[in-house]
């Protein structure tokens, strides 16, 4: 079994209203120090025994399905699982 984590953020070129929205808030609560807030997806995926290359199955899911590549752009990390 192997452990993938899947990083998906906006492309810095777009905006992110709902950072905004949070950067703002975290302002008025007196976190003065933030300047900029970028809101993405975190997912954990478990792949079972394959014969398929693990980066081409990531990317493919990536690319149909975990994020739009269009306005986001994705990475990932593989864990081996014991």
């Amino acid at each position: 079994m192997t452990k993938v984590k899947i990083y998906v953020t906006l492309r810095e070129s777009v905006l992110d209203p709902q950072g905004f929205a949070v950067q703002g808030s975290l302002a008025k609560m007196g976190y003065n120090e933030v300047s900029d807030v970028r809101i993405g997806k975190y997912l954990e995926v478990t792949i079972g025994e394959t014969t398929r290359d693990l980066d081409s199955l990531v990317k493919e899911m990536c690319e149909k399905l975990l994020a739009n590549t269009v306005i986001e752009d994705y990475r990932y990390e593989v864990e081996e699982e014991n």
